[in-house]
């Protein structure tokens, strides 16, 4: 029987061995752990490969949104509209800078926010003459929300755009990287994300340079010109020179590791789509695939039957943000229907780039055993 791994960090570090060595023994002899000159020189690699025109590392993919709340002086009394379908971090970050998070639903087919729900919570909340802000959409599983959309709402709203960018770096949407699709986007360098350092990372993405040097002061407690100058009340939410040089290592091998994640999730696609409700990838677009999420009724009796030939599979996400504990106090919005029927039915295969072929037939194959046996 195959052991196939969920995520397969261990091949991934023997391709870029002599690359990701050499790249930690220069941060080592020069001994500048924070700031060295490996944090610039990934700021303007990553600046380069999104097209963006700055780049601002940061300590987490959390951080980031954090921080550009701040820079945005989104605080105590706004409103930040973001999908109910996420991670924790989405939602959390809002509530960190003191605003208040409205949750909006979420499409089936793509798991990414839907316009016409957040057009209603935005009109209910302008109704109620509170304070709106920000929106601050999600690109789940890895694929990019449609920000001419997200865009023109935002315009017409007098709204920021925050993109939540965690799952989707190295995805494209007509033709425009993550990174270089809204006013804000952030992403993380967490390990199982499609770019991810050994510990814990994340980036901002702006073509506004106030922003750039309001983030870059706000993730070093706020200093000025001098180190003891502080102008804002900032984090410490600097990226490690470390982790730095991983990512730079593994951005070496990053536009091929995201074919291979689409070559993969072609193949999921054409063989499943008589099986499963599998995911919808607009003709415009190129999901980064951070995960392959599909759906099911039988859900567990499924994921049961996998997990017993050694097929490692996740659910991305158990619980909607609307029904955990700690945000029962932000239903200003309760259409949000999708984000529940969701949670209770998606679960996640492997498709890193690492996976053999032999392994995604088997993998493909005891998939649609399972759906014939749970009808």
């Amino acid at each position: 029987m195959l052991q196939i791994k969920f995520l397969d960090l261990a091949k991934q570090q023997k391709t870029i061995e002599k690359h990701l060595r050499f790249n930690l023994d220069k941060v080592l002899s020069e001994s500048k752990f924070i700031m060295g000159p490996e944090v610039k020189k990934l700021e303007s690699s990553l600046a380069e490969y999104t097209k963006a025109s700055y780049c601002i590392s940061c300590s987490s993919g959390t951080d980031a949104l954090t921080l550009s709340l701040l820079a945005l002086d989104i605080g105590i009394g706004d409103i930040v509209f973001c999908p109910s379908f996420t991670f924790p971090a989405t939602a959390e970050s809002i509530l960190m800078v003191g605003a208040t998070p409205v949750f909006v639903d979420v499409g089936k087919n793509t798991y990414n926010i839907c316009y016409k729900n957040l057009l209603n919570a935005i009109e209910k909340c302008k109704k109620e003459k509170l304070r709106i802000k920000a929106i601050m959409p999600v690109d789940l599983y890895g694929l990019p929300a449609n920000y001419n959309k997200i865009n023109a709402i935002a315009k017409s709203f007098n709204l920021h755009v925050i993109a939540d960018g965690a799952q989707s770096f190295g995805g494209i949407f007509r033709k425009n990287k993550v990174g270089n699709l809204t006013e804000i986007t952030t992403t993380s360098f967490f390990p199982a994300k499609p770019l991810g350092c050994y510990g814990d990372g994340g980036a901002i993405f702006t073509r506004s340079l106030d922003i750039k040097e309001k983030l870059e002061s706000l993730r070093a407690h706020g200093k000025g010109k001098g180190k003891y100058d502080i102008n804002y009340m900032g984090m410490n939410a600097r990226l490690d020179t470390i982790q730095a040089a991983v990512l730079l290592s593994k951005l070496e091998i990053f536009d091929w590791e995201i074919k291979e994640r689409n070559r993969i999730a072609k193949i999921y696609s054409n063989e499943l789509k008589s099986s499963f409700h599998i995911p919808e990838i607009p003709k415009d677009s190129v999901s980064a695939w951070a995960q392959y999420t599909i759906q099911s009724s039988k859900r567990d009796k499924v994921m049961s039957f996998l997990k017993d030939k050694n097929i490692p599979v996740m659910i991305y996400y158990p619980k909607p943000m609307h029904q955990q504990p700690a945000y029962k106090g932000f239903l200003l919005n309760k259409d949000l229907s999708k984000s529940s029927e969701l949670s209770n039915n998606v679960f996640s295969i492997p498709i890193h780039p690492y996976l053999t072929d032999l392994e995604v037939e088997y993998i493909i194959e005891n998939l649609k055993k399972a759906n014939n046996l749970f009808l």
